[in-house]
């Protein structure tokens, strides 16, 4: 199984630079260029923050140009997952439950996810969206369903999705706009089939575990943080970024990290100082943490 995982491309509604100079259509477009020639592509996999402003033209712009791209490799399916800066409703009118296969399950009682098989691959995309937050949170009614999912495996496992990584390394953005409940999710999972978790939102690459599972957490199509400043501190770069995950065989999974070839890539797009990073963290951390 061999995915390409894409995530954080942040359309907007018109195609123009964003208020720090990047155009996020040009950067969805440079990085699908470059993929053009992978093959044996299995899945796509996009997980969140989709559209910067929720809109349905951002919407419609990444399903046109990604699912162009997914007939480029042999039809493939493309599985969306909703991230902070998305927007359930405009979501759901242009990407339904995120899933384009016949045998997807939306439970819309909790957000816009869904299930399906591929090659006997079972991909779970959960909702980590709580409206108007930077952090991410699962619903119980999610995780409920998501175990009952779990009881019965798939032929060769599951991949699960979703925006907000349930781990993170000791920063303050990461350790407060992560997943607010990852023992909850492990619950959910522990002793199941899932091979693998697939998020985003950081904006760079990141692996880890959460208890035995793997978590691969891909960097940003729209820009990456550059993690080379100092500790309290952030720095956003130019170059977008996907990545390729590949499942099964001797040595799986396999995590691999595609970066665009951007004659301006790594000039600062913009950078926070302590005051500013502890700022935002005041204002958007669950609780005020």
């Amino acid at each position: 199984m061999r995915i390409l995982h894409l995530s954080d491309t942040h359309l907007e509604r018109t195609d123009a630079p964003d208020r720090h100079g990047i155009n996020a259509t040009d950067s969805l477009r440079l990085m699908l260029g470059e993929l053009r020639h992978q093959r044996g592509v299995d899945a796509v996999v996009v997980t969140g923050d989709i559209a910067h402003d929720g809109a349905v033209e951002a919407y419609a712009a990444v399903k046109e140009l990604v699912g162009g791209f997914a007939r480029l490799m042999g039809g493939v399916p493309v599985f969306y997952a909703t991230g902070n800066h998305d927007e359930r409703e405009a979501f759901g009118k242009v990407l339904g439950s995120g899933h384009g296969t016949p045998d997807a399950v939306f439970p819309a009682e909790f957000g816009c996810a869904a299930v399906s098989t591929v090659g006997g691959y079972r991909f779970i995309t959960l909702d980590s969206l709580v409206p108007g937050e930077v952090y991410g949170q699962l619903s119980a009614a999610q995780l409920d369903w998501l175990g009952e999912e779990l009881r019965t495996p798939a032929e060769h496992g599951t991949v699960l999705a979703f925006h907000h990584p349930p781990i993170s390394l000791d920063t303050p953005m990461q350790r407060a706009f992560g997943l607010t409940n990852p023992g909850e999710l492990a619950d959910a999972i522990r002793g199941s089939d899932v091979r693998v978790v697939l998020t985003g939102h950081f904006h760079l690459q990141l692996f880890g575990f959460l208890e035995a599972t793997p978590v691969w957490v891909t960097p940003g199509i729209v820009n990456r943080i550059d993690l080379t400043t100092a500790y309290g501190t952030e720095r956003a770069v130019r170059g977008a970024s996907a990545s390729l995950v590949e499942l099964g065989g001797e040595t799986g999974p396999l995590f691999h990290t595609f970066h665009a070839r951007d004659p301006r890539a790594h000039e600062t797009v913009y950078q926070l100082d302590a005051e500013q990073v502890r700022s935002v963290v005041e204002r958007h951390a669950p609780n005020g943490a």
